[in-house]
């Protein structure tokens, strides 16, 4: 349960790394257009410097490290207080996806530029009538062999920085006669090109990243076709427990979250008053965040010897999400009168409480995931 002397290096050299270049002040919101081109700015920074992709071979932009080291590179870069990745719905869901499904062709354009930043993707997969009842999409993909593609219409919502995004992943139905869970397409489509509206939907914090998508009769060429046609359902599902599981929320970012919570303590009136009960939570706090990472390894370990993530994402989900709550709440209530600021270094407590809120619903509901594991982990039967 120790990590090698070369990984233990590698951590060196990423903490003195981001030590010497995350900025300072911290950059502006990346779900805000000014704030996402220094984002972007940054993400580039990191892949001129091999850390944009740790894990991923070198031939797509990556330095071939371990999945321990991208472990241990997250743990440091939240560490260093570093800024949220605007190319994380990208990198951490739609590639594990396309290393899984895409052909040789499909890597080579996509998984370079997606590295970079150069092209930056968003998840297309909410519709109006279809949250985490995913299988009840209705936007429509129809074949035309004349174009050598396909043509989509439909409309996606609650598209996370689809404002500013230049590529969308998504599914469509190519056949309205199959079963509710077949039918579906896996579809990676350009943002850029005519029939497409992407309008802005501001949130209740002021940022504009969240989006509806409009499709009008958008042509898709054949190779944009991700695993196959009428099999989106299963390529979603490798998509999904990224998205619930490994890679979307690292440890590492809690783990940073405690640590500042119990450096928050320290400097309020709470400890000096003798705050027993907060601080009997914040231990809590501390130690859940902990077995998030201690159960992290645990899938790392099954990863590496071969093994798949399973239903049991949905478990990680429910405890990475609730925590994230659970840690901000926390701190709201150390702050007090002063949990309302907006600007100044402790506003990341109130921004981060609004965004922890969404947590139990985006990625499937939390309600959605507690039938997931009853059903699939417990094998307990249907009501």
């Amino acid at each position: 349960m120790t990590f090698s002397p070369a990984e233990t290096e590698f951590r060196a050299a990423a903490r003195a790394w981001l030590a010497a270049n995350v900025p300072d002040p911290p950059l502006p919101s990346g779900d805000t257009a000014e704030g996402f081109v220094a984002h972007l700015a940054w993400e580039r920074r990191l892949f001129d410097a091999g850390y944009a992709v740790v894990s991923w071979p070198r031939e797509h932009g990556g330095r071939d490290a371990s999945l321990w080291e991208w472990l241990i590179f997250e743990e440091e870069y939240w560490l260093a207080n570093a800024p949220q990745r605007v190319t994380q719905n990208g990198i951490f869901l739609l590639a594990p996806t396309v290393f899984e499904f895409g052909t040789p062709a499909q890597r080579a354009r996509i998984l370079p530029k997606m590295a970079s930043g150069e092209e930056t993707w968003c998840q297309g997969w909410s519709e109006p009538n279809a949250g985490s009842d995913l299988a009840g999409i209705r936007s429509r993909a129809v074949r035309d062999d004349a174009a050598g593609g396909w043509r989509l219409s439909g409309q996606k919502t609650w598209t996370t920085r689809g404002a500013f995004c230049t590529h969308l992943f998504g599914l469509f139905r190519t056949d309205v006669e199959a079963p509710r869970h077949s039918g579906m397409t896996y579809f990676l489509v350009d943002l850029r090109q005519p029939g497409i509206t992407v309008r802005p939907v501001e949130r209740l914090d002021g940022d504009d990243g969240f989006a509806e998508v409009f499709f009008d009769d958008v042509l898709v060429a054949d190779d944009m076709v991700l695993g196959g046609v009428n099999e989106g359902w299963t390529v979603a599902m490798a998509t999904t427990g990224s998205e619930r599981g490994l890679t979307l929320r690292s440890p590492g970012r809690f783990l940073a979250t405690a640590r500042r919570l119990i450096e928050l303590y320290r400097s309020t009136e709470a400890e000096r008053a003798g705050g027993l009960a907060s601080r009997d939570r914040i231990t809590q706090a501390w130690i859940d965040a902990e077995a998030y990472r201690w159960q992290t390894f645990w899938t790392v370990t099954k990863l590496v010897e071969g093994g798949r993530s399973g239903p049991e994402a949905s478990m990680v989900k429910l405890w990475w999400s609730e925590l994230d709550i659970r840690l901000h709440e926390l701190a709201l209530e150390l702050l007090g009168p002063h949990a309302e600021l907006v600007d100044g270094e402790l506003a990341a407590w109130i921004k981060g409480y609004q965004f922890a809120l969404s947590g139990p619903i985006y990625a499937g509901t939390n309600e959605i995931q507690r039938n997931v594991v009853a059903e699939r982990v417990l094998g307990l039967p249907r009501p």
